[in-house]
C-alpha cells in the first residue's frame, strides 16, 4: 500500500483553485457594501495579492497558533493596505476593517466547507489502509490550521516549508516527505494541484503523482504525460486508489 504525500493549500482547501481567485471572490462580495471595489481590476488585485504573500513570507507576521481565519485577517489587511497605498483606493480605517472582515469571513467559510468535503474522502482512504504525509508551503502555523478544520489527526507527519527551510518547487521538500514516509519514492504517490510545484518535482524524484487539475495562477501548457493520473475532483481519488 503506497504512502500518499498530500499538498495542502489548493489541494485540500480550495478545490484546486489558486487562492488568489478565492480571495478575489471575497473582494467581489465586499464590493456589495463597498461599491468602489467594483473598480478593482485584475492587475491591481494581483499586485496586492503578491504584496501580501511576500510580506507574510519575509516577516514574522503569522504566529504558530494562528488558525486560518486569523491568517486570513492578517493577509487581507495587507492586501487592503496595498490597494490604498498603491492601487488608488481611498477607504477610511473603518471601511478597511469592514472589507477585511467580509473577505476573510467569506474565504474562511469556503475553506471550511472544502476541507469538510476533503475530510470525507481522506477518511475513506484511511479505512482502505492508506497513510499520509503532508508536504506544504506554509507559514509555520499549518498544525493550527489543520486543527481548526478538523484535519490534524490525519497528518501526524508534516513537512512545512517555514519549518524545514525549503520551499516548493524545490524537490528537496518532497524528498523530506519521502524520508518521513520511510518508503522508496516509487512507493509514494504525490497529490497536488500545482503542476510546477507538486507534480513535476515529485515525479523527478521517482514518485507516482496525481495532479488535481484546477485553476492555477497562470494558465500554461504542460506535459500531461508526466502525472500518473489527472483528476478534477478530489473524490476521484476513491476510484483511483482502491
Amino acid at each position: 500500500m503506497p504512502t500518499l504525500l498530500f499538498d495542502y493549500g489548493g489541494t485540500l482547501d480550495s478545490d484546486a483553485r489558486h487562492w488568489n481567485y478565492v480571495l478575489r471572490d471575497g473582494f467581489t462580495k465586499a464590493a456589495i457594501e463597498h461599491p468602489a471595489l467594483a473598480q478593482l481590476d485584475t492587475d491591481t488585485w494581483r499586485a496586492a495579492y503578491v504584496h501580501g504573500e511576500r510580506a507574510l513570507a519575509q516577516h514574522p507576521i503569522i504566529l504558530p497558533e494562528d488558525d486560518f481565519a486569523t491568517l486570513l485577517h492578517k493577509k487581507v489587511t495587507l492586501e487592503v493596505e496595498h490597494l490604498c497605498t498603491e492601487g488608488g483606493f481611498q477607504f477610511s480605517a473603518e471601511e478597511r476593517e469592514s472589507i477585511v472582515d467580509i473577505v476573510a469571513t467569506y474565504c474562511d467559510t469556503q475553506a471550511r466547507h472544502t476541507t469538510l468535503r476533503a475530510r470525507k474522502v481522506l477518511d475513506i482512504l484511511v479505512t482502505r489502509g492508506y497513510d499520509f504525509v503532508l508536504v506544504t508551503n506554509f507559514y509555520g502555523n499549518i498544525r493550527a490550521v489543520l486543527q481548526g478544520y478538523g484535519l490534524l489527526d490525519l497528518f501526524p507527519r508534516i513537512v512545512e516549508s517555514a519549518t524545514v527551510g525549503v520551499r516548493k518547487p524545490d524537490p528537496a521538500i518532497w524528498q523530506l516527505g519521502i524520508d518521513l514516509a520511510q518508503r522508496a519514492p516509487q512507493d509514494c504517490i504525490a497529490i497536488g494541484d500545482a503542476f510546477g510545484k507538486d507534480i513535476a518535482p515529485a515525479h523527478a524524484l521517482g514518485c507516482k503523482t496525481i495532479w488535481f487539475r484546477g485553476e492555477e495562477w497562470t494558465p500554461k501548457s504542460v506535459d500531461e504525460s508526466i502525472p500518473t493520473h489527472i483528476i478534477e475532483d478530489l473524490s476521484e481519488l476513491l476510484t483511483l486508489l482502491p
